[in-house]
């Protein structure tokens, strides 16, 4: 039985692909739901523009690829303009990489079209309630992502000692050797030697390499070292 989000509100969908196979499959896909309609249809980004001003859908279901004017830039210019429309991006590519620079230019969901028979209809209720949409394979490959490049103190530890990552804290925090030595109570010899061991073990040599070391792994979101 189709999900209904209310029996008042129809959410008016318009099609933006450049293969009018595809966009024919899609409305044929959605002419049975009671609560979406399928209100216009366009095969490029600037003819979608276009009729978003006419037509002011709810939910664009936005192709990335597409030759006069990509479904990221499409979207950057609904986005500015008409905030409240939800975007889906409906695309081939299966990859995180875009996903991300479809979500930062405003994004509501992410659908690849192989998978679009099984989960259109879901994206397009789950945006519609303020929620986000993500095809779960990509789902899962930002969170891997997200865990390489985030690992946890514990994991930090196996490669810094206590001390080494205290140190790399406070440099990324802007103290100077002497303040860092002044704040752990050492020597500014020692925490020169640190600072040495850090770059060795991490195969970072510039402040700005350690800073950036830092924020990508949370260090700046630790509680205060006392």
């Amino acid at each position: 039985m189709p999900e209904v989000i209310s029996e008042q509100k129809v959410i008016r969908v318009l099609i933006v692909d450049d293969h009018a196979i595809l966009r024919d499959g899609l409305k044929a896909l959605l002419q049975n739901e009671p609560d979406i309609e399928v209100v216009g249809e366009a095969g490029t980004g600037r003819e979608a523009l276009k009729l978003i001003r006419q037509l002011r859908p709810d939910v664009v279901l936005m192709d990335i690829s597409m030759p006069d004017m990509t479904g990221l830039e499409a979207t950057e210019v609904i986005k500015k303009g008409y905030p409240e429309i939800k975007v889906i991006a409906l695309t081939v590519h299966e990859s995180e990489t875009y996903l991300k620079r479809m979500m930062q230019v405003g994004a509501n969901g992410y659908v690849v079209k192989r998978a679009a028979a099984q989960e259109l209809t879901t994206a397009i209720r789950t945006v519609m309630r303020g929620g986000v949409y993500i095809h779960p394979d990509i789902a899962k490959q930002l969170v891997s992502e997200l865990t390489k490049t985030q690992p946890t103190k514990q994991t930090r530890q196996k490669q810094l000692s206590e001390r080494e990552w205290q140190v790399l804290r406070l440099i990324a925090l802007g103290y100077t050797n002497q303040q860092i030595a002044d704040r752990l109570s050492l020597s500014v010899k020692t925490v020169e030697t640190y600072r040495a061991r850090i770059a060795d073990k991490l195969g970072l040599r510039t402040r700005a390499e350690l800073v950036k070391y830092a924020l990508q792994h949370g260090l700046l979101d630790e509680e205060p070292i006392t």
